[in-house]
């Protein structure tokens, strides 16, 4: 279940709403539309997601090789050498 931020959409609100606050909710669960400690109309903000698992121990060679992907990497103008997984060793534009 996401985490919804929620702030006052119009003046003067609440401590709780004025400045944002956050609910868990289901995906499929209606906005809310008052602040739960004072009634007050509120709105759901739009934030910036949290995302896990993106780290660069994840693009290891050995990590990708053993999920069965190649990995290239750029060593010229059309020019990629292979570095982990399998497949050819070099692939050209040419």
């Amino acid at each position: 279940m996401p985490f919804y931020e929620y702030i006052c959409s119009e003046e003067p609100g609440c401590e709780h709403c004025r400045d944002a606050f956050t609910v868990l909710q289901g995906i499929s669960a209606d906005p809310l539309v008052a602040c739960p400690a004072c009634g007050s109309p509120i709105r759901r903000k739009i934030s910036a997601p949290n995302l896990v698992g993106s780290s660069t121990s994840d693009l290891k060679p050995s990590k990708i090789e053993k999920a069965g992907f190649t990995q290239y990497r750029k060593i010229g103008k059309g020019v990629y050498e292979k570095s982990a997984g399998k497949g050819p060793g070099i692939i050209s534009a040419d």
